[in-house]
């Protein structure tokens, strides 16, 4: 078959089961990803030609990836736990409290700042799988929590991981290529990978800084007692100060340093400032916003776990109660800087599993350098820092054991199935077809030509979806996106960085992201739910980041990047018009009527 059209929706097939299943008709990951397995691996068999033994190779690829996930989810599970039998979660929840009892402002500094710290320093989507427990033990709705710690999953995550997504992604994409040659003509590919980092931190700052204000509008719209976007918006002075608290120096960052640092330093900064100024009332709303009481919630809203409001055997000082984080952010710091060496130490622990049934992948397991031991770090040290008991400790234990084993399905599934997606090309085939993801994007080239920039974020968006990882979308794609823009010939480092924005974004919607982030608060099943909801953001986020990219290439005029500017304004004029009218109007309280009541769920979205 040559006809690339038709091997183009071919290609997307897996995609769009997955996504009617689990968006669409609201299947649990477990069930939606099982269906989408089969579908990805008939098309790659029968179609793309790829040898049984190739996809059997993938699955055991991808189980191995999983684990790795798995260890991760299960060190946030175990943490929060902890916390939560020593007493410590409600010191936490106390000081948080008295920085701002607002929940708006909590969400803020909680998942963009401390979220953007910890991606920076981990990447692997820890931030969501601490944030969201955090939240959640602050009172928050379980998917609300959830929501929130994915929304951020865009502006820190390509420089995520000390600069993973570039350092790695982008250099692997391009090194020994044509692209690296024609690099190599006039520059060096330091300096070209160093351009490229700069320019997606400012597609990022652009596109990013109403990231805060985005995340507490669906949050008092979707959870709040009123069902209203406007009190979100009520607070975008103070929403707006955070996101540039963050975004000022991330970008700094990324000119002067290179693509180790932005949001590393962003986050910890972005914390610092806006703490501070939020101690002294700055910017703070007259009135604090909250959620209705517990009893009034929707039955889909809370899962398996919920806030311990138990009176604690021991009063824990903040300071102390902080400290297993504190020494999860040293220990991920120090692991993720090279010069140190401890990097290397611990990453040369790692047993592994090459050239599977002889089809040249490989599974390995750096159970000293991945994030879950640095949570099991943190567990440790919380066991004589909060003079925990015996039964205390067996406690969380048992609580994050039943946890991950509802979690463990549906990862075991999505894995596997983004394995043999990508590795379908010609060194598994029997065929002469590019991989699923390359034929995928080829189509899309072809049916835009010039407007490239416009769907250059979007490729690395649908890579980050499938293949789970901005860095190995970039991997991907970067070559393809790179040799698109000389074909039709324009700079290469906006479309290349396009593509590191993309995927960066695509973060929020990646199915083993979302499943990962569910299991810590108890959500398993309801991922469809959440990915409706990040859906909207994540649309945002593509679309103003195409938008953005398109200017930069051909600047403003009569042209299509133009017109989606104009769209996206009026869009945004629209929403500020409808948010002044939703002001005028009287609350009216959410009360369940007979059909939401327990056993029913109904959800605006």
């Amino acid at each position: 078959m040559e006809n690339l059209a038709v091997l183009s929706l071919l290609a997307f097939l897996p995609i769009l089961t997955i996504g009617v299943l689990m968006v669409g008709f609201r299947w649990p990951a477990r069930d939606g990803m099982a269906v989408g397995f089969v579908v990805t691996a008939v098309v790659a068999w029968l179609v793309w030609d790829v040898r049984p033994i190739a996809i059997a190779a993938s699955v055991v690829e991808g189980l191995g990836i999983s684990l790795d996930i798995l260890y991760i989810v299960f060190g946030a599970l175990l943490l929060l736990a902890t916390l939560n039998a020593s007493g410590a979660m409600q010191s936490i929840r106390a000081g948080f409290t008295r920085i701002s009892p607002d929940r708006r402002v909590q969400a803020v500094i909680i998942a963009w700042l401390f979220g953007s710290f910890i991606e920076g320093a981990s990447g692997f989507g820890t931030p969501a799988a601490v944030a969201a427990p955090l939240l959640l033990a602050l009172g928050f709705p379980a998917m609300a929590a959830v929501m929130c710690g994915l929304i951020i999953q865009s502006t820190p995550v390509t420089f995520g991981a000390l600069g993973t997504p570039i350092i790695i992604g982008v250099n692997s994409g391009l090194s020994g290529t044509a692209a690296e040659e024609a690099i190599l003509a006039t520059g060096s590919l330091d300096a070209y990978l160093g351009d490229v980092a700069l320019q997606a931190a400012t597609i990022h700052g652009v596109v990013g800084m109403l990231v805060p204000l985005f995340m507490v509008g669906l949050l008092t719209r979707f959870f709040g007692p009123n069902k209203r976007f406007s009190e979100g918006l009520a607070i975008w002075p103070f929403a707006l100060f955070a996101a540039a608290a963050m975004i000022v120096p991330y970008w700094l960052t990324a000119w002067l340093l290179g693509p180790e640092f932005p949001s590393l330093f962003g986050g910890l900064i972005g914390l610092a400032i806006v703490i501070t100024a939020t101690r002294k009332g700055f910017l703070q709303p007259e009135e604090p916003w909250d959620f209705a009481p517990r009893e009034r919630w929707l039955d889909n809203w809370m899962g398996d776990l919920s806030p311990d409001d138990a009176a604690p055997r021991q009063v824990i000082g903040t300071a102390r109660a902080w400290a297993p984080y504190g020494v999860l952010a040293a220990i991920l710091v120090v692991t993720r800087i090279p010069e140190l060496g401890i990097q290397s130490v611990l990453q040369g622990v790692n047993p592994t599993w090459e050239n599977i049934f002889g089809q040249g992948v490989n599974a390995g397991f750096q159970f000293l350098y991945l994030p879950g031991f640095v949570f099991l770090m943190a567990v440790l040290v919380s066991y004589p820092l909060h003079r925990m008991r015996g039964s205390e400790i067996a406690l969380a234990w048992r609580t994050a054991g039943k946890q991950i084993v509802k979690a463990a399905p549906a990862m075991l599934i999505a894995v596997p199935l983004v394995r043999i997606f990508i590795n379908s090309g010609t060194d598994f085939s029997t065929g002469d077809l590019a991989s699923m993801p390359l034929t995928l994007a080829e189509g899309a080239a072809t049916a835009v030509g010039s407007a490239w920039p416009l769907v250059a974020p979007v490729v690395g968006a649908l890579g980050a979806f499938a293949a789970g990882s901005n860095t190995i979308s970039n991997i991907m794609f970067s070559q393809f996106q790179f040799a698109t823009a000389e074909g039709i010939g324009i700079a290469t480092v906006p479309v290349v960085a396009a593509q590191a924005v993309g995927g960066a974004a695509g973060n929020m919607l990646t199915v083993h992201n979302v499943v990962a982030a569910a299991a810590t608060v108890g959500l398993v099943g309801r991922e469809g739910d959440l990915m409706r909801k990040v859906a909207i953001p994540c649309a945002y986020y593509l679309l103003a980041a195409g938008t953005f990219t398109y200017l930069l290439v051909w600047g403003i005029g009569v042209n299509a990047g133009t017109v989606m500017l104009a769209l996206l304004l009026a869009t945004a004029a629209a929403l500020l018009v409808a948010a002044a009218r939703e002001r005028k109007r009287p609350p009216v309280p959410d009360t369940p009527s007979t059909s939401e009541r327990p056993g029913k769920e109904r959800d605006p979205s």
